[in-house]
């Protein structure tokens, strides 16, 4: 029976280091904003900023900061999928490229996933502890999301904000 399971962590530890030689996902780091970045269009209160900083921009934007560990497969595997995953399902850095309803449906969620406490994910949060949204970071990112849905409201015409029912 040792000798088995010698052998089963001598071929785990062979894996391990063979797909070390496998190419990384390419980093989505970049220090700049663009233009459709929404901190370019949209007003954002300090607050906000620093709240998305910390538990949004990581995985919603193309500004990632990576852990140490994120050099390390398959961990890098699993990071760069999970941050290509978020920025699918919303992109802050292309954020004022997206449609008006575009936006005005992204923020709706931002609300509704914030509230419902599905954002950010537990999966980020258990080793990224300050990301864990407080009453008040989360009364504050409401209250902006809001406040932002209110100004697409007065600059674009309803029916450009939202789907017609049939």
């Amino acid at each position: 029976m040792k000798k088995v399971l010698k052998w089963i962590v001598i071929v785990l530890v062979a894996a391990l280091l063979i797909i070390q030689l496998v190419p990384r996902p390419e980093k989505n780091e970049s220090i700049l904003w663009g233009e459709e970045d929404i901190r370019n269009k949209f007003p954002m209160p300090v607050a906000v900023g620093n709240i998305m900083k910390e538990s949004c921009m990581d995985c919603h934007s193309n500004n990632t900061r990576y852990p140490w560990y994120a050099s390390i497969q398959p961990v890098a595997w699993w990071l760069g999928d999970h941050v290509e995953d978020g920025r699918k399902h919303l992109d802050f850095s292309s954020f004022a490229g997206y449609s008006p309803r575009k936006q005005f449906h992204k923020l709706e969620e931002v609300e509704e996933q914030i509230s419902e406490g599905e954002m950010p994910l537990e999966s980020y949060t258990v080793i990224h502890r300050k990301a864990n949204l407080t009453d008040e970071q989360k009364k504050t990112m409401i209250d902006w999301s809001n406040a932002l849905r209110d100004s697409l409201r007065n600059w674009y015409p309803p029916d450009s904000l939202v789907k017609k029912k049939k």
